[in-house]
């Protein structure tokens, strides 16, 4: 899934903290900017390669900001700010991360709001954390969810040869034309991406889920979106596409639409 730029400009007023999760060999410290208020908290959970400095995280931020809401961010391990490497982790680690993240700053009925890979891990953090005894979320903003998107998006569309060098080497290396260097696909990723997947059946998140969908999207299809939205009750579910929107969804038009968005199911 495609990496977000970072704004042009000063650094993030905010102090970096950090929080240690996982014990062990699997123990990593986790980054995180975290900006108090009043109201339900606003978890934003990014992409594949993205951080929290990305275009759509500030610009959620500066919202935030504005209107006195209290919002965290995060990086997932490997990524950004947060220790250890992304070719070791799998999407069960990103989501111990979330999950972590939530228990810690976000616990009272947060919004969240996943984009891309960050939508998978939304959907599986809000599981995980119904498996603990939580309640459900308060609300949900997916940007171009890739739900499953390690086997429907990745998997499925390999050819021959790039799945037999994953099964035989246990990694492949993917270029991309949203970072100089390539993006190392797994065995692992690919196993855990299986073990993970969300849209083989109904998927009730307990909350109201609205989502966003370019339908010129490279990398999420549309028809993605679809997918996940039959998924998904009928009740309580909103999806608005985007005609000439990208995978980004990162214009002033796209991030104009994405806090209204937010605002409303805040």
């Amino acid at each position: 899934m495609a990496q977000d730029n970072a704004i042009n400009g000063p650094d993030d007023d905010l102090p970096v903290a950090t929080i240690t999760v996982g014990a062990g060999a699997q123990q990593r410290e986790i980054a995180l900017r975290v900006r108090s208020g009043d109201g339900r908290p606003i978890v934003w959970l990014g992409g594949f390669r993205s951080d929290m400095r990305a275009t759509k995280a500030r610009a959620l931020d500066a919202w935030a900001e504005r209107h006195g809401r209290p919002l965290v961010r995060f990086d997932y391990t490997g990524h950004g700010e947060s220790s250890g490497a992304f070719v070791n982790a799998v999407i069960s680690t990103w989501v111990e991360d979330a999950v972590a993240v939530i228990e810690r700053f976000a616990d009272d009925r947060p919004i969240l709001v996943g984009s891309s890979m960050g939508g998978w891990v939304t959907a599986l953090a809000v599981r995980e954390r119904f498996r603990q005894g939580h309640g459900h979320p308060a609300g949900i903003v997916l940007i171009a969810p890739a739900l499953d998107f390690t086997h429907d998006l990745m998997w499925e569309a390999f050819p021959a040869e790039v799945r037999a060098e994953i099964e035989q080497r246990g990694v492949w290396y993917r270029d991309t034309s949203y970072s100089p260097e390539p993006t190392p696909v797994t065995r692992a990723l690919i196993e855990d991406g299986r073990r993970n997947r969300l849209l083989t059946d109904a998927l009730d998140l307990g909350c109201p889920v609205h989502i966003l969908q370019g339908m010129n999207d490279p990398d999420v299809p549309y028809t993605h979106a679809l997918k996940t939205i039959d998924r998904l009750p009928a009740k309580g579910t909103i999806l608005t596409l985007i005609k000439d929107g990208d995978h980004r969804l990162s214009r002033p038009q796209d991030i104009e639409l994405i806090l209204r968005t937010v605002e409303a199911i805040a």
